[in-house]
């Protein structure tokens, strides 16, 4: 189970209101490795935030968790954001610290969130994995019908066969890019968010690289 602070959430009459309001939006978790040796591209992802919200409001809009793991044993989420100046004025207050990787804490709370309300995906952007893979593949499992989209930073072979079977069992998808690849990255964020607002016919609808390989993967 997730143990990973939130903030507080709106009342229920709240949030029931705020449903019927804005019934289309489509939830996705972004899980960012924010450890010691991501501050360049952590610095990036902040700022192609905006790409992915204008690819999902094309498709009826999106609702965006930001989830990230830093230090020792600190890992934390955010409340849910649908407008991207909140969720990059979220992730610049954000200074990345040394620390182990955090996957199966990001892919837990996941599935504690799925619990709760649907969610169309999981995104994480790491570039290591310091983890047990059969531990991980274990709670991936329990993502069941959310698939998980895996981009990592770097070519570190054992790290690819660990996202790429956990984009399997999620019936997600995983793809590399490297730390000077902006557009790369940005991509691969918007192609997610096509999928998660619009499904298979908006992905394939980005007519991008990127679409491309994630529609390929996905089961």
């Amino acid at each position: 189970m997730s143990n990973i602070p939130t903030l507080p959430k709106h009342p229920p009459h709240l949030e029931a209101l705020f449903q019927q309001l804005d019934p289309l939006k489509q939830r996705l978790i972004f899980g960012v490795d924010a450890t010691a040796s991501r501050q360049p591209t952590w610095d990036m992802a902040a700022k192609l935030t905006a790409e992915m919200f204008r690819a999902a409001a094309a498709n009826g809009g999106l609702e965006l968790q930001l989830v990230h793991y830093l230090g020792e044993r600190e890992c934390n989420a955010s409340r849910w954001m649908s407008d991207a100046p909140a969720l990059t004025a979220a992730m610049t207050g954000v200074m990345c610290a040394a620390g182990p990787t955090q996957i199966g804490r990001v892919l837990a709370h996941a599935h504690t969130e799925d619990r709760r309300r649907k969610i169309a995906a999981v995104v994480l952007v790491s570039d290591a994995c310091e983890e047990n893979p059969l531990e991980l593949y274990a709670t991936a499992r329990r993502l069941d019908g959310v698939p998980a989209f895996l981009f990592q930073e770097g070519t570190d072979e054992q790290v690819a066969g660990i996202y790429s079977a956990i984009a399997a069992i999620t019936g997600g998808a995983s793809s590399r890019f490297d730390a000077g690849a902006a557009a790369r990255l940005a991509d691969l964020l918007r192609a997610v968010a096509a999928f998660a607002t619009g499904g298979r016919r908006a992905l394939a609808a980005e007519k991008t690289e990127a679409a491309q390989l994630l529609l390929t993967q996905l089961k």
